[in-house]
């Protein structure tokens, strides 16, 4: 009796044992998949879209009230562009402003039926992605949206074109650079093989001086844009604009 419960023991010690020792591969194997292949496991960053919903009430109560005719060039995207008084820097182009401040890409793609496709525009010049490395995406994620984006755009909007702005290199986030710049070489590459895509390259300009940029180029924050920064950009974005308009 005694030796039977001796070998019952001596199972369960040794089934504990063996428990451990699985799970301790197991562990080993999770970690040196995450070291091959971190962006397997990277957790995806979701920002709310609801906290732009008094936004986004304000744009459909303006188009009640008067609804923009269709094939306008519309400007959308984050503070960039909320700030910037497009229809100055370009009186010769028809255009709506759709900048909501501290927006991302994935907002743009959630609100897209009610501030992108109403206006059934010709042309969209996108600014997004700055406030997205911003807040902790990675370049794989932001790329994505973008695509997602674009393609919200060839099944609803199909032959309206999309003029993207690259993430702008800045005072204030000259840390994260290095990972804008990798999603500005991604979207470029993703325009160069595209009939439908365009890259308004402002970053090139921006950084003539060096990196991080001209401090004259940018407001107080070293964020948004001062009047030269705003003035560099439109003579950039401005022939690009006009390029997708004749095609």
């Amino acid at each position: 009796m005694i030796i039977k419960h001796l070998k019952n023991k001596l199972r369960v010690v040794s089934g504990i044992k063996h428990f451990f020792l699985f799970a301790k591969a197991v562990f080993g194997a999770v970690i040196l998949l995450r070291g091959l292949f971190p962006n397997a496991f990277a957790d995806e960053v979701v920002a709310d879209p609801h906290r732009f919903d008094d936004a986004i009430a304000a744009f459909e109560a303006a188009d009640k009230a008067s609804m923009p005719e269709p094939g306008k060039v519309l400007f959308l995207g984050s503070s960039s562009i909320r700030r910037w008084d497009t229809a100055k820097a370009f009186p010769e182009i028809d255009s709506i402003n759709r900048g909501f401040g501290g927006s991302q890409t994935s907002d743009c793609i959630y609100f897209f039926d009610r501030i992108v496709s109403p206006y059934k525009p010709k042309v969209i010049v996108l600014y997004e992605g700055d406030n997205d490395i911003g807040a902790g995406k990675s370049t794989e994620q932001v790329v994505k949206d973008f695509e997602t984006f674009a393609n919200q755009v060839r099944v609803k909007l199909p032959g309206t074109k999309v003029v993207y702005i690259p993430i702008k290199p800045s005072i204030k986030r000259a840390s994260l650079w290095n990972k804008m710049e990798t999603v500005n070489q991604e979207v470029q590459t993703l325009a160069a093989n595209s009939n439908a895509l365009y890259y308004a390259d402002i970053a090139t300009p921006m950084l003539a001086t060096g990196s991080p940029p001209d401090e004259s180029l940018f407001a107080k924050d070293g964020l948004h844009l001062s009047d030269k920064g705003n003035a560099l950009w439109a003579s950039v974005i401005g022939p690009v604009i006009e390029e997708a308009l004749e095609e």
